[in-house]
């Protein structure tokens, strides 16, 4: 019954388009025409997303993710999260996906802390800071940010969440 009642909502909706159609307003088709840019546009987005899965789902083994993410990977993992956060663009949604298999894999949840929050360092934006704060105020706050992100996947490593 769960199955049925689903389809009542999209349904409802295919049938207003076609009786606002019907009555011949041009809103329909501009309607349309819009919802078909953002989808048009948003596609690349899903397509990488779906690629970088596919990717990681087909290539990165949990033995690969243990190896070079997991608790006995020492420096590594962490540089990994750090530089990782910081070049990584988009909306921090789409990754979470990817860093929920990569955790899932043995990388544990710190490592995803540090990532996250290395996600608020972007290099795009550092000369602005630097312009408006000064070289030495952009670099303590960035090794500040770094710090507090090792901080924290630690602790979560600790705490064992």
């Amino acid at each position: 019954m769960k199955g049925k009642k689903s389809w009542c909502f999209p349904l409802a909706v295919v049938l207003l388009y076609i009786m606002l159609a019907a009555s011949g307003s041009g809103a329909v088709m501009e309607a349309l025409s819009f919802s078909g840019g953002i989808a048009l546009t948003i596609a690349p987005v899903f397509v990488l997303v779906f690629v970088l899965m596919a990717g990681t789902n087909y290539l990165v083994t949990p033995a690969a993710v243990k190896k070079h993410l997991g608790k006995d990977s020492g420096t590594k993992k962490w540089a990994i999260a750090i530089a990782g956060g910081i070049i990584s663009t988009g909306p921090a949604f789409m990754w979470y996906p990817l860093l929920r298999d990569i955790r899932d894999k043995g990388a544990g949840s710190g490592f995803v802390a540090a990532f996250i929050y290395n996600r608020a360092i972007k290099i795009a934006l550092l000369p602005l800071m630097i312009f408006y704060f000064g070289i030495v105020y952009t670099i303590v706050l960035t090794l500040v940010m770094i710090a507090a992100s090792l901080l924290q996947g630690w602790l979560f490593e600790k705490a064992g969440i």
